[in-house]
């Protein structure tokens, strides 16, 4: 019997915009339309911080199950990088994965706005913490943690999320559990630093819905670069600390 054949450039980016097009929108949905809905007598009946949480890894576990097989299931530039210090992924997908990453999460942003703007009174509050679910720090914090706590969260968390991403898919772990490993990482990365700067570990996730906010945008740049020191830590020390996956 042959041997499968490696998926062409194009199926992979493919797989890469659907899965980051689905975190984009499944988990920053989740934070604008469920998370505070109050009813008539304004009772909450939203699904809060543990609601959004689980959407994020939601999102990731059925994701990477429908095209992980496909791409790798990264839906993230952070993850990319990882993967690839980590020689998980050859230099030549590293700029079209990211290049798809950041497009599709535009793209999933564009959509909610499209649809956040069919309510009436629907308006991007540039003041607010974590409007239109962008990410901060300061004012921009949702409970006003300052740039070098929001920089400590997105390092230490993202090195941790890409340490159980490449634990989860090493050939020596249990088959077929990734996708729930890593999605629920994610669930428990974003209750811990919600509060903090509305999550990022996701370059992408950020870029995203930052386009839609100008005050988010000026602050974007901390939830490009920390994440990127997280993966690349993760990434550049998993072999030395925990011998290569053959």
């Amino acid at each position: 019997m042959s041997a499968p054949s490696t998926p062409a450039l194009l199926s992979r980016l493919a797989a890469e915009a659907l899965g980051t097009f689905w975190l984009v929108f499944g988990g920053a949905g989740s934070a604008l339309f469920a998370a505070k809905v109050l009813s008539e007598d304004q009772v909450q009946l939203g699904i809060g911080f543990l609601g959004v949480a689980l959407a994020f890894g939601l999102t990731v576990v059925t994701g990477a199950y429908a095209v992980g097989h496909i791409s790798g299931g990264h839906f993230n530039p952070a993850v990319t990088l990882g993967a690839f210090l980590a020689g998980r992924i050859e230099g030549r997908f590293v700029g079209p994965y990211i290049a798809t990453q950041v497009v599709a999460a535009a793209v999933a942003a564009t959509a909610l706005f499209a649809i956040a703007s069919g309510q009436s009174d629907f308006a991007i509050d540039t003041s607010a913490a974590g409007s239109f679910a962008t990410n901060g720090y300061g004012d921009l914090s949702p409970n006003g943690y300052s740039l070098v706590s929001a920089l400590l969260a997105e390092i230490v968390l993202t090195a941790i999320f890409l340490f159980v991403i490449l634990g989860a898919t090493d050939e020596r772990a249990p088959q077929g559990l990734a996708p729930l490993a890593i999605g629920l990482t994610l669930t428990i990365i974003h209750l811990v630093s919600i509060p903090i700067d509305n999550t990022s570990v996701n370059p992408a996730r950020s870029i995203g819905v930052a386009l839609f906010n100008p005050a988010a945008l000026g602050q974007v740049w901390l939830f490009v670069l920390a994440p990127l020191i997280g993966a690349a830590i993760a990434g550049l020390a998993y072999k030395p600390l925990f011998g290569a996956r053959d």
